[in-house]
C-alpha cells in the first residue's frame, strides 16, 4: 500500500480525476449533537475549500427539523446550502456504558449508504489538513483502517475506508447485537476486520495532537532512528485528531492553567538555549481550530470555544 499511495501515483489521480464519476463516492460524517454538528460543518467546508470531488454525507438525528428557526437547522442548512452536503436523516443508536463513545456507533450506519461504492468515515473531533481524494482508489477491500499506532495490535476507528453492502451492514448490526459491554465502535470494526482489512499509512492519515506532547516517537515514526521534526510532520499529515486528555476538546473552555500543564515542554540545546517546536505546533493547531471555529461563515456558538 506505500507504494500505492506513492507521490507518483498521487499525482497521476489527480490528472485522471476530471473523468471520475465522483457520484460513486463519498465522505461521512455522523452527528449526535450541535457541537460534534459544527465541527462536521468545519470539515465539509475544508474539503470544499481543498477542491475534494466527492459527494458529502451528514447522517444526523432524525429528530432534527430542517425548517425551525433552531442552531441545528441552521447548521444543517449551511451545509446543504454551502457545501452540497446530502442530508440523512437516522436514528442514533444508544447502548449502555459511556454516553459519548455510545453516540460514535452511529457512524458505523455509513455501511448502509449503498448508493455509494466507497465511503470515507470521518471522526469530527478532528481537522483534515490535505486532500484524501486518493483513498477512493485503493485496491478493492471491504474496509480500510490505519493502525492506532499509539496502541498495540488495534486498528484505528477515526478514519476508516468502507465499501458500504447489505453484507457488511448486516456484519455491524449483528456485532451491535453481540457486543460485550465495553465494546464500542473501535473494538467491533477490529474485531470484524482487524485481522484481514487493508492498513493504512498512519503518519498520513491518523497524526494525534498528543503526540507532540510525547517524549517517545519512534510508534509513530515506525523508526528509533529517524529524527523527530514537529513542523515537517504536521505538513505531511492529512488528517489530525484532537487528543489529549485531560485537556479538553478545543471547542470546550477549559482553565489556562490546565493548559499550560498540558502543553508540550521546551527542551535544551546544545548551544545553551531552547528549542520549543513542539509546543509552537501544538499551541497553533489549537489556535487555528478556535479562530476558525468563531468565523462569521459558520452558525457556531463563540462561547463554546474555549
Amino acid at each position: 500500500l506505500e507504494s500505492f499511495l506513492t507521490d507518483a501515483n498521487l499525482e497521476l489521480f489527480a490528472d485522471v480525476y476530471e473523468t471520475v464519476d465522483w457520484s460513486r463516492f463519498a465522505y461521512s460524517q455522523y452527528v449526535t449533537e450541535k457541537n460534534y454538528l459544527c465541527n462536521s460543518l468545519m470539515i465539509f467546508e475544508t474539503l470544499h475549500r481543498l477542491g475534494s470531488k466527492a459527494e458529502r454525507l451528514m447522517m444526523y438525528p432524525e429528530q432534527w427539523s430542517l425548517e425551525s428557526d433552531t442552531p441545528e437547522t441552521k447548521l444543517l442548512q449551511q451545509a446543504r446550502d454551502n457545501y452540497n452536503v446530502k442530508l440523512v436523516p437516522i436514528h442514533v443508536q444508544r447502548f449502555a456504558g459511556e454516553a459519548t463513545w455510545g453516540d460514535s456507533f452511529t457512524k458505523l450506519l455509513a455501511f448502509n449508504q449503498t448508493q455509494y461504492e466507497r465511503v470515507i468515515i470521518l471522526d469530527s473531533d478532528a481537522n483534515v489538513l490535505q486532500p484524501m481524494d486518493e483513498l477512493f482508489f485503493l485496491p478493492r477491500v471491504p474496509v480500510a483502517m490505519p493502525r492506532a499506532y499509539w496502541l498495540d495490535n488495534t486498528l484505528s476507528s477515526q478514519l476508516i475506508v468502507i465499501e458500504p453492502s447489505q453484507r457488511e451492514f448486516k456484519r455491524i448490526l449483528d456485532a451491535f447485537d453481540h457486543r460485550q459491554e465495553t465494546d464500542f465502535d473501535m473494538e467491533i470494526v477490529n474485531n470484524l476486520y482487524g485481522r484481514d482489512c487493508l492498513i493504512l499509512p498512519h503518519r498520513d492519515y491518523d497524526l494525534l495532537t498528543g503526540e507532540f506532547r510525547s517524549t517517545d516517537h519512534h510508534k509513530y515514526l515506525g523508526s528509533k532512528t529517524e529524527v523527530w521534526e514537529p513542523h515537517s510532520i504536521l505538513r505531511a499529515a492529512k488528517f489530525l485528531h484532537f487528543s489529549d486528555w485531560p485537556f479538553p476538546k478545543p471547542w470546550v473552555a477549559g482553565p489556562e492553567t490546565t493548559k499550560l500543564e498540558i502543553q508540550p515542554a521546551c527542551h535544551n540545546t546544545t548551544n545553551g538555549g531552547y528549542e520549543c517546536g513542539d509546543r509552537d505546533v501544538w499551541i497553533r493547531i489549537y489556535s487555528e481550530f478556535k479562530e476558525r471555529r468563531k468565523a462569521s461563515s459558520f452558525y457556531c456558538n463563540v462561547h463554546d470555544v474555549g
